[in-house]
């Protein structure tokens, strides 16, 4: 799998990932890349949106993991920037919900590269300039 795409707003960025959630079924992990203000979050508030949930959506920052959880399937959104062992990362209870059959987002997912699997599902985001973001979708380590 590989998809690009060319956002020039956070509405276009959730209209991205509303249509991407159509293809999740459950079980995916979906690993972030990108710095601050890229529309992590915005990218997960449209895939939440396309998973039926119609409830807030926030950055994890402080709590570590937020869950979504609507009648189609559970979004577990982890803010993985302060993990930066395996220590660190079983406290979080990540691998508990690995259980779950539901979709785990990760923002900064860098930081945990040494446990995600092959069909890990990554999404960059590229600044091209204030507005506008390149997202790239893709399914294999690059």
């Amino acid at each position: 799998m590989f998809c690009e795409y060319i956002s020039s707003s956070p509405e276009e960025t959730e209209e991205i990932a509303e249509n991407f959630s159509k293809n999740l079924s459950g079980g995916e992990v979906i690993a972030f890349i990108g710095n601050l203000g890229m529309g992590k979050t915005c990218f997960t508030r449209g895939l939440a949106k396309g998973l039926d949930f119609h409830g807030e959506v926030t950055s994890p920052t402080f709590a570590i993991v937020n869950e979504y959880r609507s009648a189609r399937l559970p979004v577990f959104h982890f803010d993985m920037y302060r993990i930066s062992s395996f220590d660190d990362l079983f406290s979080t209870g990540y691998f508990d919900y690995l259980d779950e059959n539901g979709v785990i987002v990760i923002e900064w997912s860098e930081n945990i590269s040494f446990v995600l699997e092959d069909n890990t599902i990554y999404v960059k985001f590229e600044r091209i300039d204030d507005q506008t973001r390149k997202i790239t979708i893709f399914d294999e380590r690059q």
